[in-house]
């Protein structure tokens, strides 16, 4: 029976090519969508999934309270890492202190590569179960050793054994121990290209081991994992006083902090923090996709079951047929949906191919390495499953609709599908265009509200801006004769340097005191250090005051400018010359600058002090000449650092390209969002071809005698179109609260935000109907042109 259900249903495929068609593209377009979805989705869940103790990994962090809300950090105190091990150390099996990563010159002979990295404790490689190629996890246990990743390893020394080879990290020599595999782009330790010992770290610089011991300062990340018989939750709250206990009992009464540890299996879908609750702001773009993937897949079935109905008409006589010989209604069911399961097979298969053509392109949109799981028996078990059911989901209504025809009014010809026939497939027709109009206009303010965010005012002009990251003592031992000789090839028009990168805040404080300042307000401002000719080179606006000036040096040892933020929080009516207490320190106001967004260009300018220090700059800032080539002006700034540095080689970054780098998640998400609406657009464009073609073919003879009384080609295409058109224009109302009140709720999260305007939904429901008239203007006005002499003739 199998056997022939499948031929009948080849056959009736090979004699309705164009219903086969529309019905396998557009199921194929809804599955090669799921398929994709379904991908990103297993990319997301299975987020550092790669380590094997993914279970037992956390990061400790702390809450702090700040002027009635909660600030979560990610930097805690070097000394912390020593109490866990003396105190709880039968909760943990590892505790890794880690510096930042960072950028390293590695040198080997004449090849010198930049690769990224930082430093850890000895116990990293095995709590993050590094696959090694070459050495163990042991090889971080003496100072004088480094451990690299494969790239690494063949960029610097090719076809050459690694093991034990010496190789330089900036000016320090170092053995190579170990070769580890490189780590996939959906592990958060991904951009590890080499570990070095945590020792190193601490005696890279006496402002470092001066940190040993200082609870007070927050400048490490520190990971622990567990035991396998401890309990997270438990051992979080043994551990939430540490920080509190070791500071001063005002800090501790002001700030309040509390340790936690937050599970690895959070890190990516749980990683933003808004007054101490998660936000769960990544996890809300799996649920996003996974209910556009399941709405583009729904949409397609409801072209499957539009184009099956409307052409129920054509068999009934079938059904009829085969009633009388003795055909049961289970049999008739059983025929359409193999003939719906065969369909959604080849669309499948169609489908597995078009996702494979399109990876690239997504994954060059959703910045990720997906590949289709060819060997994995999960994927292809879910793959044909999904098929099936969807076969017989698209197929049951058509099923279980065609075989309830009754034979006696069929073969008479007295079977009509009643006047109401009709409606299941324009309720259909209306939750696509429902669908691809809220797709569409979501996409329009999910671009916006970037829009809106990137004609913020900055504060400082990014044009012609590049950074230049150096360690401190590279900036500090040439950093007079590098700014004069930067200067004088007229490559540059001015230079500073500074503590932290333009579009990032490294350091912020509290503890300031200044006259009128409330007796329970806490204060918390970023300090930014930098030199002079800061302002020049970025520049920043001011509103009261004056810039640093070598003029005046007492500006070098007490002066500061303020941002316009700080001057309101402090409530100075007049704070040019007031005087701001820091520790022992008496800092002069000496300007008021306009804010610059140095943050997330969604959220306010916090209070930010500048002031002018020439010992531990990290950045050197530059403002290439607008009248010079871009990329002659690169050569020659490139010929003086190598001339000041020459083991380092000279890399540089344009600060409107960090700045742009800020606006990342909200445009993959807007062209993520507009890709899906295109495809949605498409598949109901496909379903509503077909039903056009449905329609006019099924109107031949009215056509025919209504061009007979002369009817007109417009008014015939008017007719048959307007039915279309009030219902995209239903989809239309229904779509427009239904994407404000989600896209209302999706903008809150963002304090900087845009608002949700008309013409929004005016676009999309005028593109939408435009696009509706273009799809069944084709098969109306053909239609329309036919001869009435064949039209009537067809009967």
């Amino acid at each position: 029976m199998l056997k022939v259900h499948i031929t009948i249903a080849w056959r009736n495929i090979l004699k309705s090519k164009l219903h086969a068609f529309i019905n396998i593209a557009g199921l194929a377009m809804g599955m090669m969508v799921a398929i994709l979805i379904g991908l990103w989705i297993w990319d997301e869940l299975t987020f550092n999934q790669y380590h094997k103790n993914y279970s037992h990994i956390a990061q400790v962090m702390y809450h702090a309270s700040y002027n009635g809300t909660t600030d979560t950090r990610e930097a805690v105190p070097i000394p912390l890492g020593r109490e866990l091990r003396s105190r709880y150390s039968g909760a943990f099996k590892h505790i890794v202190l880690s510096a930042y990563t960072s950028n390293r010159v590695l040198t080997h002979g004449d090849k010198k590569i930049i690769k990224t990295g930082t430093f850890m404790e000895a116990g990293a490689p095995e709590m993050l179960t590094l696959h090694m190629q070459q050495g163990s996890w042991d090889g971080l246990k003496d100072p004088n050793n480094i451990m690299l990743s494969v790239s690494a390893a063949k960029a610097l020394f090719g076809d050459v054994d690694p093991l034990n080879q010496l190789l330089k990290m900036d000016t320090i020599t170092l053995n190579v121990t170990g070769v580890y595999d490189d780590l996939p782009l959906n592990s958060q330790f991904h951009e590890l290209h080499f570990l070095a010992p945590w020792e190193l770290y601490i005696a890279s610089g006496e402002d470092i081991r001066q940190k040993q011991d200082a609870w007070n300062i927050n400048s490490t990340t520190l990971y622990v994992e567990l035991m396998p018989q401890a309990d997270i939750e438990k051992v979080s709250r043994m551990i939430a006083p540490l920080k509190r206990d070791h500071i001063s009992k005002e800090d501790a009464a002001v700030f309040n902090p509390r340790l936690f540890l937050h599970p690895m299996s959070q890190w990516h879908l749980h990683s933003t923090w808004k007054n101490g609750v998660p936000t769960n702001a990544r996890i809300q773009f799996v649920w996003l996709f996974a209910t556009i993937g399941a709405f583009v897949l729904m949409l397609a079935c409801i072209n499957f079951m539009n184009l099956s109905t409307a052409r129920s008409e054509k068999r009934a006589k079938e059904v009829g047929i085969r009633k009388t010989i003795g055909s049961r209604k289970g049999q008739l069911i059983g025929q359409f949906l193999t003939e719906s399961v065969l369909v959604t097979l080849f669309a499948f298969i169609l489908a597995i191919l078009l996702a494979q053509l399109v990876l690239p392109f997504f994954n060059d949109i959703a910045d990720k390495k997906i590949s289709i799981l060819w060997t994995n028996p999960l994927f292809w078990a879910i793959g044909l499953g999904c098929s099936l059911l969807t076969g017989l989901v698209a197929g049951s209504y058509p099923a279980f609709y065609l075989s309830s025809f009754q034979p006696l009014q069929v073969l008479k010809g007295t079977f009509h599908l009643g006047r109401f026939a009709a409606l299941p497939r324009k309720v259909l027709v209306v939750i696509q265009f429902t669908v691809a109009v809220t797709l569409m206009t979501g996409t329009l303010i999910v671009y916006h509200q970037i829009q809106f965010a990137k004609d913020r005012p900055i504060g400082y002009n990014r044009d012609g801006l590049i950074t230049v990251r150096m360690s401190p003592s590279d900036i500090k031992a040439h950093y007079d004769a590098l700014k004069n000789d930067l200067l004088s090839t007229e490559a540059a028009v001015s230079m500073t340097a500074s503590q932290g990168p333009t579009t990032d805040t490294w350091d912020a404080r509290g503890g300031f005191q200044w006259t009128g300042k409330p007796p329970h307000l806490q204060d918390e401002f970023v300090t930014v250090a930098v030199t002079h000719d800061y302002g020049k080179t970025l520049g920043w606006k001011f509103s009261q005051g004056r810039d640093f000036s070598n003029g005046y040096p007492t500006d070098l040892s007490s002066g500061v400018i303020l941002n316009e933020t700080a001057a309101k929080f402090m409530q100075l009516k007049n704070p040019i010359g007031q005087i701001i207490t820091w520790g022992s320190a008496k800092l002069h106001v000496i300007g008021i600058v306009k804010d610059m967004v140095m943050n997330s260009p969604y959220d306010p300018v916090k209070p930010t002090i500048y002031y002018l220090s020439y010992d531990n700059p990290n950045f050197v800032i530059l403002k290439i000449n607008p009248a010079q080539n871009a990329h002659a002006a690169l050569e020659k700034i490139a010929g003086v650092f190598e001339k000041h540095n020459p083991a380092v080689p000279f890399s540089f970054k344009f600060v409107s390209d960090e700045y742009a780098r800020k606006f990342a998640i909200e445009e993959r998400v807007g062209k993520l969002a507009g890709s899906f609406a295109l495809l949605t657009i498409i598949i109901s464009c496909l379903g509503l071809f077909g039903l056009a073609s449905f329609v006019a073919q099924q109107r031949t003879k009215e056509i025919g005698i209504r061009k007979v009384l002369g009817a007109s080609i417009f008014g015939l295409w008017r007719m048959l179109s307007k039915e279309f058109f009030v219902l995209v224009s239903i989809a239309c109302l229904i779509a427009i609260p239904l994407t404000w009140h989600f896209l209302e709720q999706w903008l809150q999260q963002y304090e900087y935000r845009t608002g949700i305007s008309l013409w929004f939904f005016l676009v999309a429901g005028i593109s939408a109907l435009c696009i509706t008239l273009l799809t069944v203007s084709y098969q109306t006005i053909k239609a329309a042109l036919m001869n009435p002499v064949k039209s009537l003739k067809a009967e």
